[in-house]
C-alpha cells in the first residue's frame, strides 16, 4: 500500500519518504524475477479496472478540474489535466498495447566466447526504482506505472497537484491489477504530499531509487537536474521546427504543417517554428499562411513573412526560442537546408524536426545533419510520441544523450548486465 503523506508534520516527512524508498526497493527485487506472464496479466486486469472505474475517474478528474478554474493555468496545462470517455479508454489501450510488447528482460543482446572459453553475454535488466515526477497529465500515471512495471522496476509517482485526484484514482485501479497478477503492490506508489520538500527528499533518496524522471516545465525540470542526487532523464523544451524545402510539394506541405501546428498545440510535439526557403515564398508560403491564419493560429515573422501579409505579428529573437504550446507559430524565411540547419542549431531544443521535400538528397541531408532525439522527412511533428512509434506508450522524450534519446519506452527503462560463464578459468 502506498504511503499516505498527506498531513505529515514536517519533522516526519524525511522518515516517511525513506519508508516509500525502502518498499520500492523491495518489490522491485521482485518484480526483476516475475515472470513476463505476471506483469503482463497485471497490466490486462488494471485496464479493465480503468475501464470499469470510469466513472470514479472522471468524477476525480472533474474535482481536479473545479480546482484548476482557481488557479493560473494556461489553456494547454487544462487540456492535458482534462480527461474525457476517449481519453481514459486511450489509457486503457496503452495499458494492453504495452503488455503485447516484447518483454526487454532476460534478452541478450550479444554473445562473445573468448579464446580461453570464458562465454560473456551481454543481457537486458531492470533500472530497479524510478522517481517519476509530473505535472497536469494524470494518464502519465497510467503510462509510466505501466512501462515500469514491464521492464520490472519499481516506481514512487510524483504527479503535480493540480491532477491529484485524478491520478489517485487511476492509481486505484492499478493496485488493482498487481492484486489480481499477485505481484507486490508496492511496486507501484505515489507520493500524496503535495508539499514541495517532498520532492527535495525524494532527489536523494539515492539509496533506493536509480533514476528520476521529471515531465513538466522547465523551472521544474531546471530544479530537478539542480537538486538530485540521482541520474535523471530529463526532456526540455519541445521547440519543434517544420523546414518546407525549395522542392517541397505543396499539398503535402500544407497538410502538414496544419498538423504539425494545430493538431494538439499543448503538447511537447507541436511544431512552434515554420522556415521557409526563400525560393517558394510566394508559393507556399502565402496559401500556409491563409491556412494557419484561418484555423486561428497567430503568426510571428521575420520581416520577409510579415511582408507577404499584413496579418503576421512581427518576430521578437524571443519567438525563435519559445514553445509557446497554444495556436501561435514563428515563421522565418532563409536561403536554403544549410540555413534551416544552422537556425535549428542556434535555437532548438533537440526534441523533434521534420523537412518537407521531394528531393532526397536535401532530405538525407537534414536527416544526417540535425542533431535533434526526432528527425522526420515528408511528416509531422505531432507524431513525435511513443505510442506512434509503436512503444504503447512513453514516459517522456528525452532530449539528452546519455543512456536513452526520443521516446522513453519499455526498453529504455532496462539496463544490462554481463554474464560470465567459465569452466575454471584463471587469469595468468
Amino acid at each position: 500500500m502506498a504511503v499516505n503523506l498527506a498531513g505529515v508534520a514536517d519533522d516526519s516527512l524525511a522518515m516517511a519518504m525513506e519508508a516509500l524508498g525502502q518498499r520500492a526497493r523491495a518489490a522491485a527485487g521482485i518484480l526483476a524475477n516475475a515472470s513476463t506472464d505476471a506483469k503482463n496479466r497485471a497490466l490486462r486486469a488494471a485496464a479493465s479496472a480503468i475501464r470499469a472505474d470510469a466513472p470514479a475517474i472522471l468524477a476525480a478528474n472533474r474535482r481536479d478540474l473545479a480546482t484548476a478554474t482557481g488557479r493560473t493555468m494556461t489553456p494547454a496545462m487544462i487540456d492535458r489535466l482534462t480527461l474525457d470517455d476517449r481519453r481514459i479508454e486511450a489509457m486503457a489501450v496503452g495499458l494492453e498495447e504495452v503488455a503485447a510488447l516484447p518483454d526487454p528482460v532476460g534478452t541478450i543482446e550479444s554473445v562473445v566466447t573468448r579464446p580461453n572459453g570464458l562465454r560473456i553475454e551481454k543481457v537486458r535488466v531492470p533500472l530497479g526504482v524510478i522517481g517519476i515526477i509530473y505535472e497536469s497529465r494524470p494518464n502519465v500515471t497510467a503510462d509510466a506505472a505501466a512501462l515500469c512495471l514491464k521492464a520490472g522496476n519499481a516506481a514512487i509517482l510524483r504527479g503535480g497537484s493540480e491532477s491529484t485526484h485524478s491520478s489517485a484514482a487511476i492509481l486505484a485501479a492499478l493496485a488493482t491489477g498487481l492484486e489480481a497478477a499477485g505481484l507486490p503492490g508496492d511496486a507501484i506508489q505515489r507520493v500524496p504530499s503535495q508539499d514541495r520538500a517532498a520532492v527535495g527528499i525524494l532527489l536523494t533518496l539515492d539509496r533506493y531509487i536509480d533514476v528520476i524522471i521529471p515531465r513538466g516545465g522547465k523551472s521544474l525540470i531546471q530544479r530537478v537536474a539542480a537538486e538530485s542526487r540521482i541520474p535523471v532523464l530529463k526532456h526540455l523544451d519541445g521547440i519543434c521546427h517544420v523546414y518546407v524545402d525549395k522542392a517541397a510539394d505543396l499539398a503535402k506541405a500544407r497538410a502538414i504543417i496544419l498538423n504539425a501546428k494545430l493538431r494538439r498545440t499543448g503538447v511537447c510535439g507541436s511544431a512552434e517554428t515554420l522556415l521557409v526557403d526563400r525560393a517558394v515564398a510566394a508559393s507556399h508560403l502565402v496559401p500556409m499562411l491563409a491556412d494557419l491564419i484561418g484555423a486561428g493560429c497567430e503568426i510571428r515573422g521575420d520581416a520577409e513573412t510579415c511582408a507577404l501579409d499584413d496579418r503576421v505579428l512581427p518576430a521578437t529573437e524571443e519567438d525563435w526560442s519559445t514553445e509557446y504550446l497554444a495556436p501561435i507559430l514563428s515563421v522565418r524565411i532563409l536561403g536554403g537546408v544549410d540555413e534551416a540547419i544552422a537556425h535549428i542549431a542556434t535555437y532548438g531544443s533537440q526534441h523533434t524536426e521534420s523537412i518537407v521535400t521531394e528531393d532526397p538528397e536535401a532530405a538525407e541531408r537534414f536527416l544526417a545533419r540535425v542533431d535533434s532525439a526526432i528527425v522526420m522527412h515528408n511528416a509531422s511533428t505531432q507524431f513525435a510520441d511513443g505510442s506512434e512509434f509503436g512503444m504503447g506508450a512513453e514516459i517522456g522524450i528525452s532530449t539528452g544523450k546519455l543512456h536513452a534519446r526520443g521516446p522513453v519506452g519499455v526498453a529504455e527503462l532496462t539496463s544490462y548486465k554481463y554474464r560470465v560463464r567459465g569452466n575454471g578459468q584463471t587469469r595468468p
